[in-house]
């Protein structure tokens, strides 16, 4: 398989070569698996070889880039240590309550800020109840606010006994409860044996507004365990009928204990449909739930997908990324009615312009690569070599793409800093360009220019597209969306198989979350191989 190579300039020098597996539409040029070792390139005006400009092209091969716990790395780096809380370690007197208080500066909401302190340190009960009989003392009532933050302090501890009491308090003393204070009740009451309570106050919250996947989720277990499979599976309907989307305890919870087959694989098609991936925890209770099938012998294991799209178990060819030719009309009519010619596209583009683009792409061959140029050239944390580093990728792309697109703002033509005309000036000569207002936004021109040119199109961008998948209508164009952006989106390695639960009938193949931190676009890398023996 052939591959394209996107240099990434960083710092001060480029020093990074990420590879990029291409879509396997054939290219003209270069066929046949490409290795580049370490070499200079050199570009300036008139000769592309004229001007000296090394840089370092390492071929490393580095993760996938939408391989689960990419995205938020850095971001549990930054996280800030919770605040040091030092809460009374025994229960204390009313007047020992008061005199920290003052020793606080007889802080306004003192009460309130003590019981999050309790609750965030996992103090004891006891010591939390003595706060409320001191607040009860001096105030002779016991507000909503801090009541809903005791019954928080209960329910992550599990004191559901002290929860029938506070449930008492707060219905007597209030008219209603808020959905906090319903969904901290469902959850406990979900607990013991009087879990049918919880159904009634789901009916409340349902005259007010839709449950969450959280209040569905305690029931539902509450129900599989108490052996009643038929109020459980009339709340997962429901639950899915609303466009809710399961907790993994609650498919957790079905697979350990329900008996319904044809149901509980309608539920591995759901997450097929979905794009949804079971974690560790699930896809065990998954792995036990076939291989206690009576009268079927399924063997399970867990495995990983080879380089060519097979499972590393059992052999089996996994589903490939690319989509079907009717996948892809159906996909390409959908984002070019709901996203290219959506509404929200003219907040920051004229319709002029866009049909100004349209008739460009029209005039132009079909092209190979679309480049988001000033995306691309952004890479560069140097803004006085963004030109540059434009150029780099798309003398590298050019090598091996017959024809390509690279879109841009009009600012990049005016001679700057940033944008030295020389360099400019040759990516104009090498390949096709169209610049934008500088207002405007790229991505519906760079979805428009790389569905309008085929399946065979791949596009280089950073950008990940939610907001434009979001505007798609249904989950199953989202789906083909997502499978086609991770297909021919020139930012990682692309694989030729597609992550998603998948069957023949006699083998299931479900890729499942072994990683805590996995972004919603991310895709996992484990997979459990499930084959059924004859």
């Amino acid at each position: 398989m052939k591959c394209i190579y996107w240099i990434l300039n960083t710092h001060r020098e480029v020093k990074t070569i990420i590879p990029l597996t291409s879509h396997p539409g054939n290219y003209r040029k270069n066929s046949g698996q490409t290795r580049i070792a370490n070499r200079t390139i050199r570009h300036g005006t008139g000769d592309v070889n004229t001007k000296k400009s090394s840089m370092l092209l390492q071929t490393s091969f580095p993760k996938f880039g939408f391989a689960a716990g990419t995205a938020k790395r850095t971001a549990e780096l930054m996280k800030r240590k919770a605040p040091a809380c030092q809460p009374p370690e025994r229960p204390l007197l009313p007047a020992e309550w008061k005199d920290l208080r003052e020793s606080l500066g007889n802080q306004e909401r003192f009460d309130i800020q003590m019981m999050n302190t309790l609750f965030r340190c996992g103090s004891e009960l006891n010591i939390a109840k003595s706060l409320l009989t001191f607040v009860a003392m001096e105030k002779g009532t016991l507000s909503y606010e801090l009541l809903l933050r005791y019954l928080t302090l209960c329910v992550k501890s599990g004191h559901d006994d002290e929860v029938y009491d506070i449930y008492k308090i707060m219905r007597g003393s209030f008219p209603s409860l808020d959905t906090g204070a319903s969904s901290l009740f469902i959850k406990s009451f979900s607990r013991t044996a009087r879990w049918r309570e919880a159904l009634e106050i789901l009916k409340e919250i349902k005259q007010v507004l839709t449950p969450s996947p959280r209040n569905y989720g305690d029931i539902i277990a509450a129900a599989i365990h108490h052996k009643d499979a038929t109020t459980a599976w009339a709340l997962y309907d429901e639950l899915i009928e609303k466009g809710l989307s399961p907790h993994q305890e609650t498919w957790d919870a079905l697979f350990t204990g329900s008996e319904q087959h044809e149901r509980l694989l309608g539920v591995l098609v759901y997450m097929r449909n979905n794009q949804l991936y079971p974690q560790q925890k699930v896809a065990n209770t998954i792995k036990s739930w076939f291989e206690s099938l009576d009268g079927q012998k399924w063997t399970a294991a867990w495995s990983t997908a080879t380089p060519k799209g097979a499972c590393g178990c059992c052999g089996s060819e996994l589903e490939s990324i690319q989509l079907s030719a009717e996948e892809y009309q159906e996909l390409k009519d959908r984002v070019m009615n709901d996203v290219i010619q959506g509404r929200d596209v003219f907040n920051k583009t004229t319709p002029e312009e866009l049909e100004s683009f349209k008739a460009f792409v029209k005039r132009k061959p079909a092209f190979d690569v679309v480049v988001d140029g000033l995306n691309v050239a952004r890479i560069n944390p140097d803004k006085t070599k963004q030109s540059e580093t434009l150029l780099t990728v798309v003398l590298e792309l050019e090598r091996q793409a017959p024809n390509i697109l690279v879109l841009g703002r009009k600012h990049m033509l005016r001679p700057s800093k940033s944008w030295d005309r020389r360099n400019m000036n040759l990516i104009q000569q090498k390949v096709h360009c169209f610049f934008t207002e500088n207002i405007s936004e790229d991505d519906p021109f760079l979805l428009y220019a790389t569905l309008h040119s085929g399946n065979h199109c791949l596009f280089v961008s950073r950008d990940l597209m939610r907001d434009h998948k979001a505007c798609l209508p249904d989950d199953v164009t989202r789906r083909l969306f997502f499978k086609w952006q991770r297909g021919h989106q020139l930012v990682m390695s692309i694989p030729c198989f597609d992550t998603i639960v998948q069957t023949t009938g006699d083998t299931w193949h479900l890729p499942y979350d072994d990683t805590g931190d996995r972004s919603t676009y991310e895709v996992p890398q484990r997979w459990l191989c499930l084959t059924k023996k004859n």
